[in-house]
């Protein structure tokens, strides 16, 4: 290749290092389902509202819209993990919901016991414009790094259920 001209990476790294992500979390949303949180682990996962596949109330949706984090610690019922996704039972605000979420929804995983969380990027799902021969050049995809993390207020007693955080209060701040 001539010096100065530009590569193309028609391998997709990037898709492949963020599916490789998402195997980890589906490895360890798969491990406690089948035998429970280990230790004093738990989880902070992030996901799209809005992503095509994701299953919520419209309730939860409407505080929710684009993006939330649920908190899987001490009250949450039926985890069940596919290849594609997960579904959980949890309270919010007293009332049970029953969620589906695709691992292509998801935007962060957090365990803050052992401080290791990772970020994901999603990719962009607007219809193409038609009118363009060549497709867009996709953005480059970060690697998984442990996040900067802030104090994040966790659920205090086992009888208040889930709490949704913000991403951000997790999100590596740049």
């Amino acid at each position: 290749m001539a010096q100065g001209s530009s590569r193309q990476d028609h391998i997709r790294y990037d898709l492949l290092v963020q599916s490789a992500l998402r195997d980890v979390v589906r490895h360890v949303l798969s491990e406690a389902a089948e035998q429970g949180l280990p230790g004093d682990h738990h989880f902070f996962v992030s996901f799209r509202t809005d992503h095509p596949g994701t299953r919520i109330s419209e309730s939860l949706r409407n505080d929710h819209p684009g993006e939330m984090t649920i908190v899987l610690q001490h009250q949450f019922w039926d985890l069940a993990v596919t290849e594609h996704g997960f579904e959980v039972g949890l309270f919010f605000k007293g009332v049970p919901e029953r969620l589906l979420v695709p691992f292509d929804a998801l935007t962060g995983f957090y365990d803050p016991s052992v401080e290791f969380g990772l970020k994901f990027e999603l990719a962009n799902v607007e219809p193409a414009d038609n009118d363009s021969a060549a497709p867009a050049e996709p953005a480059a995809l970060p690697l998984a790094a442990p996040l900067a993390m802030e104090k994040v207020s966790e659920p205090t007693a086992a009888g208040e259920g889930a709490e949704v955080v913000s991403l951000d209060a997790f999100r590596k701040k740049t």
